[in-house]
């Protein structure tokens, strides 16, 4: 998420390799359009309590959640790159459709009394979080399916606007949908811009990727981008992005699909991967297991 000097290439790459982030299925099917609200979870781990510690507090929520058979589902990552942090992905169709899951899970008391337990056993682990809530934008994004069972890595690209220049974040990203029309069509990601949870002024880029190979595949495609954009529009694209944006930042993620919430059909596209053999809890936690909030 942060990454200016040559923000130009990297505003093209990066919404060049982005597919769409469909976190999980609420309300979509696989390769359908990207929830239009996404929240974020974002778990800062002390040092040396990442891996299996972990696991261990956050497999309480996934227990949870599989004996309520709770229909909302969300996909968790953990950090490569950047502070160790673990990533918890939740699509909704509206603000309402979060709301309404939200007040259900207060209302179920075995719920409500897991989460409490599950949430003293994990914030043992952490640092802090931070929770935040993202809008799809449509107009900016471009191919905006994926094949989600399958993906094994994500890219979050985060650019901060600054206040006053969103026109210019708004030319500068149709430069890089037209010239990926023309020449890379086969491109694909999704846009989401902040509302609540962040300083302001963000837009994310989130790209699913099946492995490391797609981000050299980007790369490889830059010359296809340049000839597609010519010298004069790289010059504009170039002084739109200078205007535009105050910093970047990218990091990398590996789906953790020990800790993931997912939905049986996700689970039988790739079996092997969405059912691995899960991380042995003390006793007396499978007492209370515990179902991670929608945030």
């Amino acid at each position: 998420m942060k990454k200016l000097s040559g923000v130009l290439l990297g505003l093209s790459l990066f919404l060049g390799m982005a597919c769409v982030a469909t976190a999980q299925e609420n309300a979509q099917q696989m390769g359908h359009k990207p929830p239009k609200v996404l929240t974020l979870t974002r778990e800062f781990i002390k040092p040396g309590k990442n891996g299996n510690a972990h696991d261990k507090t956050e497999s309480l929520f996934v227990n949870a959640m599989s004996a309520a058979k709770w229909p909302t589902h969300y996909l968790a990552m953990d950090s490569i790159t950047g502070k160790p942090r673990s990533l918890f992905l939740t699509g909704y169709e509206s603000f309402e459709a979060w709301q309404n899951d939200y007040i259900a899970e207060t209302k179920n008391t075995t719920l409500s009394e897991a989460l409490d337990h599950a949430n003293e056993a994990d914030g043992a682990l952490l640092d802090s979080t931070e929770n935040s809530a993202l809008v799809y934008r449509e107009d900016q994004s471009f191919n905006a399916e994926v094949d989600m069972p399958h993906m094994r890595m994500f890219e979050f690209e985060v650019f901060v606007i600054r206040p006053g220049h969103e026109k210019e974040w708004d030319d500068a990203v149709k430069l890089v949908l037209d010239a990926y029309k023309k020449n890379i069509p086969d491109a694909h990601w999704a846009m989401y811009q902040e509302m609540f949870g962040m300083p302001g002024g963000e837009y994310i880029v989130i790209t699913p990727l099946k492995s490391a190979a797609e981000i050299d595949k980007a790369f490889a495609d830059g010359p296809k981008f340049m000839a597609a954009m010519g010298e004069d529009g790289m010059k504009k694209l170039s002084e739109l992005s200078a205007a535009a944006i105050e910093s970047s930042e990218t990091n990398l993620f590996a789906i953790n699909p020990r800790i993931s919430y997912v939905s049986a059909e996700t689970m039988a596209a790739d079996p092997t991967f969405w059912k691995p053999a899960r991380v042995a809890t003390p006793a007396a936690e499978h007492k209370k297991p515990a179902e991670k909030p929608a945030q």
